[in-house]
């Protein structure tokens, strides 16, 4: 087998920019950013690192079969010709996903069930017994992805997405996804030392991306991977990529990263889920709410995804709310810059100020919007 692979790598739509800049510092090559996603190429060590430290990544998928298609029978011919024994044990348990765009075909599920008997089929001509299919807690998943003519498997080395990280374990209502919160501070180009707030913090989603990103800390440290299941899995590897990970982290300190809510529910969920990540000590919580709120030094970054839609409930409190909020930015946090995250573009307008940049981003299925603003003193 080529040392060198092809891998696909997943992320929230909107930050293809983050997570291509982030493949390239690892080292990855032939980089091709699509929607949701990067292409990349690069060897099995590049894999299990790209997995432990990505940041922005959803998963990463490793490309084992691409072809041209008219039909279902055509899926199924490549399929069985692939060497799936050489891949994972006919003792390992899988299942088929499948995204199809503008695919001529009539059932999607119809075109999974064919490459599922393909691997079965194949496995029964190679070990004379074939897998189990398991739905709900597979050994390996296989993705299958139909365009217009062509299609392309990949085998996920990932297993559980990457944005679930460990720590949350406490959640609050609508939470932010975790490789959308730190792909959007690499948006707002956070730099660890510089101070940063989130008066509405909310589960405190942001305080712990920032820390982690502050001391240096693997996400994938200390949780298992699909690639583990695989038969060109090579542990010693491994091994060297967790050590090389761990190597780089700091000790936790207090940083100047802060956090507020008006809710004390909110600032308690915060507090466990950054106990749970062993960086609380880093984190300066506050029972404060946004409206009242001093700035905690003269110049920073204010990072937040504040109440929206049916959140808040009535629609005069949530106004109300962005208006106090833009008074006191102006009259407080003179020399900020504030990145405001909202699923209703009408709402940031009452903060009174003009959006300096605007970019679209999706939490999950949701589509929202970034605002970047340069605080001001509110004119005479």
């Amino acid at each position: 087998m080529s040392s060198v692979q092809k891998f696909f790598a997943t992320c929230p739509r909107g930050l293809e920019c983050i997570l291509e800049q982030e493949l390239r510092e690892m080292g990855a090559d032939k980089l091709k950013s699509e929607r949701g996603g990067v292409r990349f190429q690069g060897d099995w060590p590049l894999c299990y690192r790209v997995n432990l430290q990505s940041r922005s990544a959803g998963r990463i998928l490793w490309q084992v079969g691409h072809g041209r298609y008219a039909n279902e029978t055509d899926l199924y011919q490549l399929a069985s010709s692939l060497e799936w024994h050489r891949w994972f044990s006919v003792d390992r348990s899988f299942k088929i996903r499948v995204t199809a765009i503008n695919s001529p075909l009539k059932s999607i599920n119809f075109a999974a069930l064919k490459v599922k008997d393909a691997v079965c089929d194949a496995f029964r001509v190679s070990d004379g017994r074939r897998p189990n299919v398991e739905l709900h807690r597979p050994d390996v998943t296989l993705h299958l992805f139909l365009k217009r003519h062509d299609f392309t498997l990949y085998i996920d080395t990932t297993g559980e997405a990457l944005f679930k990280r460990g720590y949350r374990v406490q959640e609050v209502e609508a939470p932010l996804r975790e490789n959308l919160a730190a792909g959007i501070l690499r948006l707002a180009d956070w730099q660890p030392g510089t101070p940063l707030l989130d008066p509405m913090c909310g589960s405190g989603t942001f305080l712990a991306e920032a820390a982690m990103m502050a001391l240096g800390m693997a996400p994938g440290l200390g949780r298992e991977f699909a690639f583990q299941k695989l038969r060109v899995f090579d542990q010693s590897l491994w091994d060297e990529a967790c050590h090389a990970a761990s190597d780089e982290e700091t000790e936790p300190q207090s940083l100047a990263i802060f956090g507020r809510d008006r809710d004390q529910g909110a600032i308690e969920a915060s507090r466990d889920n950054l106990k749970a990540l062993g960086v609380l000590e880093s984190v300066q919580l506050g029972h404060i709410t946004a409206e009242e709120g001093e700035a905690p030094a003269t110049t920073g970054l204010i990072v937040c995804n504040p109440p929206y839609g049916e959140r808040l409930g009535e629609r005069k409190a949530l106004t109300r709310l962005y208006g106090e909020w833009g008074r006191r930015l102006k009259s407080s946090f003179v020399g900020w810059t504030a990145w405001v995250l909202s699923g209703d573009e009408s709402l940031p307008r009452g903060l009174g100020m003009r959006p300096t940049r605007e970019i679209k981003l999706y939490n999950g299925a949701l589509e929202v919007r970034l605002y970047r603003f340069d605080i001001y003193p509110p004119k005479d």
